[in-house]
């Protein structure tokens, strides 16, 4: 299916947000995720089903000073 991942057009195979993380190669711990403009906790991102168009956001913590 095809998602938008952090604003780019990616087709994906992964039908869930747990899932598609794997498929990515990303560790859940290190990023928040939101889809559709929703945060979603870790706890819940394996319930989160995911549909063709959907806005996917993986937001990874910045350091600085």
């Amino acid at each position: 299916m095809i998602l938008h991942l952090n604003g780019e057009r990616r087709e994906v195979a992964s039908a869930t947000l747990d899932r598609l993380l794997a498929e990515l190669g990303v560790e859940p711990e290190t990023v928040a995720t939101a889809v559709n403009r929703e945060f979603v906790p870790r706890a819940e991102r394996a319930e989160i089903r995911l549909s063709e168009g959907d806005a996917v956001e993986l937001l990874s913590p910045m350091q600085g000073g």
